[in-house]
């Protein structure tokens, strides 16, 4: 397994402002998909953590906008696990064109907290889960 992942994204009309540029926020929903789609290519089923009550969830992100994304861009996020520790990870997020690594549209790091829901407070990362991220990192 690969210590990397790639998710696609076509930028759709809805994606983009009055000026065909993707809105901002537009790109952490971006950086979502991709880290949900790595979670489902690991085996880690999101509605079977929901109904033993635990999420994963942002704690913090740090953003540079660099370039921008216009509607119709076939782009590509490549996505980074490090630091997995006990309740939280950290993932590197960057957005390309797609295949093209030679200049970077927008780029994040994604600090994420494992949480019990009811009470929404952090919990330790299920041993098998933390096994695989720390298998890919």
């Amino acid at each position: 397994m690969s210590a990397e992942f790639i998710w696609p994204i076509s930028v759709y009309y809805e994606d983009t402002d009055a000026g065909s540029v993707v809105y901002h926020a537009n790109y952490l929903k971006f950086f979502e998909r991709a880290r949900s789609e790595w979670l489902k290519h690991l085996g880690v089923n999101q509605a079977d953590l929901l109904a033993q009550d635990i999420a994963f969830a942002v704690k913090k992100s740090d953003v540079d906008y660099i370039k921008p994304a216009r509607f119709n861009d076939e782009l590509e996020v490549v996505s980074t696990m490090f630091n997995v520790r006990g309740a939280s990870l950290t993932f590197e997020q960057k957005l390309f064109y797609k295949g093209d690594r030679q200049q970077v549209l927008c780029q994040a790091v994604i600090d994420v907290v494992c949480l019990k829901l009811e009470a929404f407070t952090p919990c330790r990362i299920p041993a098998a889960i933390k096994e695989e991220f720390q298998r890919v990192s």
